[in-house]
């Protein structure tokens, strides 16, 4: 059974910091690219962060450059999204997702991914 479990969420002052973890099993994580997006109330998912599979390439939504930082650790199939100087804007649930061959410049559709994980709460306050 695939398995993607993000957690690390939580209520932060603007400027602190969080960090997600997606804990992944039941496919062949080194294979795979594993992406971050989110979602806040009454907007589209948007893509955050994307890793592929051998981290030769790592993206990040223009909004987040500088900020967060995305990681991954093959010995325990969990990748994550480090996030510094959080702004009230970050407000958002956070899902990762899974998808091969590792996507490209597709990176921040969520269309392009095979798997989901349910999301994290993230709330920054001002």
């Amino acid at each position: 059974e695939v398995q993607l479990q993000a957690s690390g969420g939580g209520l932060a002052q603007a400027g602190g910091s969080l960090r997600l973890s997606c804990a992944t099993a039941g496919f062949a994580f080194d294979d795979y690219a594993i992406g971050w997006f989110r979602q806040a109330p009454g907007k589209e998912r948007e893509g955050v962060s994307c890793i592929s599979s051998n981290e030769y390439r790592t993206d990040y939504a223009d909004s987040v450059k500088g900020r967060f930082t995305i990681s991954s650790d093959h010995a325990k199939n969990t990748v994550y999204l480090q996030m510094n100087s959080l702004k009230p804007e970050d407000t958002a649930v956070y899902y990762c997702a899974a998808v091969y061959p590792s996507p490209g410049s597709s990176w921040h559709l969520p269309i392009v991914y095979d798997y989901w994980g349910q999301g994290t709460q993230v709330t920054v306050s001002s």
